[in-house]
């Protein structure tokens, strides 16, 4: 191990609670709270690791494979997979088990990016570079490396849409100030509590347009463009892009600025892209109402949706994870 030793996981490990369920009669933790969680966890990863601030750059490959019960233990294990100059790209996988029987197995996984921050300049700072020790390291080195293209290749197709044209693709937008209770330690708004507006913000999107509860199953990248403030007033533009038989694809823009400047003057802060399924009371994915774009724009970036679609399959990273056997509590 390097950096004097420094371990480069961590695991944090608590029950989830009935208020980490998003609606009342759902027993299913909210894919948004599982965000929150996993950011918590990759932070202090990051900041073990660099031993400085650190601020989310990134989430993405995220894949909800089953929800978590309200009373089940959760584990969250993030560990570095790779290093930049000032960047780590760590791996986060979210377990849980019904404490009574104490069988963890995986409901979540995905990939943050932190970059490493001077406090008193707010410039990045480098970190130790992380080398891989053995050959499970290696394998998810070799996997967070075969995601760089893909992601820059996506970056580029996100860059050329707009969002301002005619549209009448189902939309909800949330407009609201962030409270002092929002901040982390550094004075700026949680990652983790960005991501869960954005899933509410999805969420109610999804359930107005299809009349069923949906929940979040994967999102293909959250991007973290400028840091939110105390005070600053916040919209959650969440937007529907296309439908498949049973998925819903939205865009979600989470703009910022300050209050007194007005929704004119509001800046981009970051850009998520997820999918929802409307579920029966068994848990059973149903078929979606189909949305069919018809304005120049809706029809281009259903487009887009297709697009990002397509380089994934294209590029075919290697998966950051393997399959998982299920394990005791200890």
């Amino acid at each position: 191990m390097t950096n004097n030793q420094k371990s480069p996981k961590v695991t944090l490990r608590f029950l989830a609670a009935p208020t980490d369920v998003l609606m009342a009669g759902n027993q299913g933790v909210s894919g948004g709270r599982v965000l929150e969680w996993i950011d918590k966890a990759a932070y202090a990863c990051a900041v073990q690791w660099s031993a400085t601030y650190c601020v989310t750059a990134y989430v993405g490959h995220i894949h909800f494979n089953r929800p978590i019960p309200s009373g089940h233990m959760v584990e969250v294990r993030s560990r570095i997979a790779m290093t930049g100059r000032s960047s780590m790209h760590i791996v986060n996988e979210v377990y849980s088990a019904d404490p009574r029987e104490g069988v963890f197995t995986r409901a979540c996984d995905c990939l943050v990016i932190f970059v490493a921050k001077d406090t008193a300049t707010g410039k990045t700072q480098a970190v130790p570079e992380f080398i891989p020790s053995n050959e499970e390291e290696r394998r998810v080195l070799d996997a967070a490396l075969s995601r760089i293209e893909l992601r820059k290749a996506i970056e580029s197709e996100m860059e050329q849409q707009t969002y301002n044209g005619p549209s009448e693709a189902p939309r909800v937008i949330h407009r609201f100030l962030a409270k002092p209770t929002d901040i982390n330690w550094g004075g700026k708004v949680h990652g983790g509590t960005a991501m869960e507006w954005i899933d509410e913000a999805g969420a109610a999107c999804t359930m107005e347009w299809s009349g069923e509860h949906t929940v979040a199953v994967y999102a293909g990248g959250i991007r973290f463009y400028r840091p939110i403030s105390i005070g600053d007033l916040i919209e959650v533009d969440a937007r529907m892009v296309r439908t498949d038989s049973r998925s819903m694809q939205l865009s979600v823009h989470v703009r910022s600025g300050s209050p007194r400047g007005g929704r004119e003057h509001l800046q981009t802060a970051i850009h998520a892209t997820v999918t929802y399924l409307a579920m029966d009371v068994d848990g059973n994915a149903l078929p979606a109402r189909q949305f069919t774009p018809r304005t120049t724009e809706d029809v281009r970036l259903a487009e887009h949706a297709t697009t990002l679609r397509e380089l994934r399959a294209k590029y075919a990273p290697t998966p950051l994870v393997p399959q998982s056997t299920p394990s005791h509590i200890d």
